[in-house]
């Protein structure tokens, strides 16, 4: 029997670690920046808490979500977004009695049963964040700031915001039930999956990835022209704002695109994707909105609401692709080589090294020219190199892998070797 890992996962391999090491430390660096700070909710939640706030009629609960039935019979999901997780820790939690808006990230696994294809995983990882508390538009720019300083910092050129306006739940009746028309008037003209959308949800036939049907959305129905008041003022503001990022960052550019609807029923008002320039179908790399009316759909006091996720692995992709480069891992300081009967010797020096904190790996017992070559391949600085000659002496050759490094002989105890390569390293 031989197993393999379940399809739409993947291992994350040493090779990858350095990517994976770089988009997290970029991630908590530039949220820290913006004064958000880091929430881990539980991989599985209570079935409902999806159904309620992510929308009975979205994809993701129509056909993606993983549920089980737990040994309790208590119906369970492993989290397929991390908004509504979120959301139900700051009700859980009284957050609302603290000082607002509450700035949350997290960087966690998301599980979606869906074709598996490129930087698209059944089971993903996202970074995103969550600020709420606040109604303004200037925490719709700093969230959208906050998304394009992490893209850039992360080393991604070339990369656009759309942005949009959804209006809000009450005032929505008459833009869906002219858009529902117009669709319906060319019903004919769509795919038999935005056919099928078009009867669920008609806001969800303008995300169709069917490229008929875009053709048909281009000339749909525009929600910007739906809203007014003070729903209104809130969008002009937010362009203001947004214009004015454009004289800050100089590679910042952002359009207005009425097509832009998200796929989860809690937006409204602001949302948002950054995506390449040249992005296929599945190019977004980061994506989100306001979700005002959410924290009241799950039972809490009505609270609005802003954030966005970003899967780990399509940003990676996107790292590669532009070629960017990350910073590799520092190999040990030293590998021990050990010659004829000094492999005890060896391993207790190793172990020595490692408790004055001197990074330290033992060499396979083989040929001195083989250990050498394992030295050189784990990228070590320096190889300490022990025999039956050093061992009867109380020395221990430490020879340095840098470019016209020297060799020494140094007393065999690990305090000396430490203050040796130390001291070597720092000259």
């Amino acid at each position: 029997m031989s197993f393999k890992r379940p399809r739409g996962t993947a291992d994350i391999l040493s090779e990858d670690q350095p990517y994976w090491s770089h988009v997290y430390a970029t991630g908590r660096r530039v949220a820290g920046q913006f004064g958000y700070s880091r929430i881990d909710t539980p991989t599985f939640e209570d079935t409902s808490l999806f159904q309620r706030g992510v929308g009975d009629a979205t994809d993701i609960v129509q056909k993606e979500m993983y549920s089980f039935q737990d040994q309790g019979d208590n119906p369970l999901t492993l989290r397929p977004e991390g908004t509504a997780s979120v959301c139900r820790a700051y009700i859980e939690n009284g957050f609302q009695s603290g000082p607002q808006p509450v700035r949350m990230f997290y960087m966690a696994p998301m599980f979606r049963y869906e074709r598996p294809q490129a930087g698209r995983w059944r089971q993903h990882h996202q970074f995103g964040v969550e600020a709420i508390g606040d109604q303004s538009p200037e925490i719709d720019a700093e969230v959208i700031e906050l998304g394009w300083k992490y893209i850039a910092d992360l080393g991604i050129h070339g990369v656009k915001l759309r942005v949009n306006n959804l209006g809000d739940p009450e005032g929505r009746a008459d833009y869906i039930s002219d858009l529902d028309q117009y669709f319906t008037e060319r019903i004919d003209q769509l795919a038999k999956i935005d056919r099928d959308r078009l009867q669920r949800a008609p806001l969800r036939v303008l995300d169709s990835k069917v490229e008929e049907t875009q053709q048909l959305a281009d000339n749909a129905p525009k929600s910007i022209d739906y809203i007014g008041g003070e729903t209104k003022d809130h969008w002009e503001a937010l362009l203001m704002l947004l214009d004015n990022l454009k004289t800050i960052y100089p590679e910042f550019s952002y359009d207005v695109d009425h097509r832009l609807v998200r796929g989860l029923d809690y937006y409204n008002r602001t949302v948002f994707e950054y995506e390449p320039s040249n992005a296929g179908s599945q190019g977004t790399l980061l994506a989100g909105g306001r979700y005002d009316p959410l924290i009241g759909i799950l039972g809490g006091q009505e609270t609005p609401g802003i954030g966005f996720g970003s899967g780990i692995e399509r940003m990676i992709l996107e790292m590669k692709k532009q070629e960017v480069m990350v910073a590799q891992p520092a190999g040990p300081e030293i590998v021990v080589v050990a010659l004829g009967d000094a492999g005890v010797a060896a391993a207790g020096l190793a172990t020595a090294l490692r408790a004055v904190d001197i990074s330290t790996v033992l060499a396979p017992k083989r040929s001195m020219k083989a250990q050498m070559r394992y030295a050189n391949n784990q990228n070590a600085a320096n190889v300490v190199i022990l025999g039956d000659r050093e061992v009867e002496n109380g020395v221990a050759s430490v020879k340095s892998l840098t470019e016209g490094g020297d060799q020494s002989e140094v007393a065999l105890d690990a305090a000396a070797i430490a203050a040796h390569v130390r001291y070597t390293k720092n000259q």
